[in-house]
């Protein structure tokens, strides 16, 4: 809709976690780093842990980007309490076989498997989006499934991402074996202000857009509101170019992005969104 108006050759703030927009905030940057290190070495566990919508899929993405050859890779972004059985789960990720098999037939065919590429240079990498949901059984089962070594490496690199739920339900008794096997965990944080700002100047410059498309006072509410979550920046940013592209505004302004949280909050909004309109209505009124 605005994207001619404002020179942009596509929308800057999409929700989709595209790889190509990731901002290596400082937070973003050590944990890729951390995420290719434990792949390179063939660690046994890595735990990237962060909040809804932080950017960790967004960051998956750029790792799966990354890892196209050389190493074969798993995905599972689909995990609810009911999962159901871990190892079809698996064995689907890799395109192998699984239905009318017992659990220790799949077992045998995915170590076989394992075997099979670890031998044809090829390590196995297997990413759990969400992993927060699977509890203590899938996340067990998991284990179990990547017991398998050979010589001084693990046959199976498992990364598990999910939302800080993920941090304690690590520290159940239960798990105790497989997070003595965590060789890298990180935790990302929210953005800082200044972040927020470099985060917003980086989505629009990318596009073609002027890095003053956003004035500072815009910026700094939007930064407060958002509470320092990329995909509500993207929320607010995307929501406050329509806003001025309706008034022919060259650029954003404080505004703006008032009129949207005011219309967001009289809609009704989740908690952690109020608490950061709070935020923004104290740190317009301290200027």
């Amino acid at each position: 809709m605005y994207e001619g108006f404002y020179g942009l050759r596509e929308r800057p703030f999409a929700l989709l976690p595209d790889p190509s927009f990731l901002f290596l905030s400082k937070g973003h940057s050590t944990a890729l780093t951390l995420l290719r290190y434990s792949i390179l070495n063939r660690q046994g566990f890595t735990v990237i842990s962060g909040e809804v919508g932080g950017g960790k899929t967004t960051l998956i993405n750029r790792l799966l980007d990354e890892m196209k050859t050389g190493m074969t890779v798993g995905l599972i972004n689909f995990t609810t309490r009911s999962f159901g059985d871990m190892a079809e789960w698996i064995m689907m990720a890799y395109g192998l076989p699984y239905k009318g098999k017992g659990k220790v037939e799949l077992y045998d065919d995915f170590t076989q498997f394992m075997i099979r590429e670890y031998a044809a240079g090829r390590p196995v990498v297997l990413i759990v989006d969400e992993a927060q949901n699977l509890g203590i059984r899938g996340l067990e089962e998991i284990r179990m499934l990547s017991n398998v070594n050979a010589q001084k490496d693990y046959l199976l690199h498992v990364i598990l991402v999910g939302q800080p739920e993920l941090r304690s339900l690590l520290q159940a008794p239960q798990l105790r074996q497989l997070t003595q096997r965590v060789s890298v965990a990180y935790h990302l944080k929210r953005l800082t202000e200044e972040e927020v700002a470099q985060y917003i100047v980086h989505r629009v410059t990318l596009v073609g857009g002027r890095p003053d498309l956003f004035d500072p006072e815009a910026i700094r509410l939007i930064a407060a509101a958002s509470e320092g979550i990329p995909r509500l920046v993207n929320t607010f940013c995307d929501l406050a170019l329509v806003y001025a592209f309706s008034e022919e505004k060259q650029t954003v302004g404080a505004t703006e992005v008032k009129a949207v949280l005011e219309d967001r909050r009289r809609m009704g909004l989740p908690a952690g969104e109020a608490h950061g309109l709070v935020a923004a209505i104290q740190a317009d009124a301290s200027h």
